[in-house]
C-alpha cells in the first residue's frame, strides 16, 4: 500500500501519527510542508473529498494571526491561496493512502485501516 502522509515535522500530532504507523510497520513517504511546500491542486482535491472545515486548520495559531479579512469569505479557491501561502493552516496530518485519505490523526479510524 502507498502511504504518504503531509505535514510538518515539528507537530505533535504529525509526531504521533509518524511513531503510531511506524510501530505497526507501516511503510510511509513523508512530504514536509515547510520544506516541500503545499500544491494547489492536491489542496482543491482535498477540499472536494474531505470539504473545507475538514482540510483548513482554523485552530491553529497562524490562522488565528492572520488578518480578519484574510479570515472572511473563505470559499475553495481563497481557501487554498491561503493554505499554499500559509501551509501551517492546513489540518495535520493528512494521509493519502490506495483507500482513500485521512485528515488529522485519530487512532481508532487510523487501526481500522492499518491495525
Amino acid at each position: 500500500m502507498t502511504i504518504t502522509l503531509y505535514g510538518i515535522p515539528n507537530c505533535s500530532t504529525v509526531k504521533k501519527a509518524r511513531l503510531w504507523l511506524e510501530e505497526r510497520g507501516v511503510d510511509y513517504a513523508f512530504h514536509d510542508y515547510k520544506k516541500a511546500g503545499a500544491d494547489a491542486a492536491k489542496l482543491t482535491d482535498w477540499i472536494a473529498k474531505a470539504g473545507l472545515d475538514k482540510v483548513l486548520n482554523r485552530a491553529g495559531m497562524t490562522f488565528r494571526k492572520l488578518p480578519d479579512e484574510a479570515k472572511v469569505d473563505l470559499d475553495g479557491a481563497k481557501a487554498v491561496t491561503l493554505m499554499v501561502a500559509q501551509p501551517s493552516c492546513i489540518k495535520r496530518p493528512i494521509v493519502e493512502h490506495e483507500g482513500g485519505l485521512m485528515v488529522g490523526f485519530v487512532e481508532k479510524e487510523w487501526a481500522a485501516v492499518w491495525g
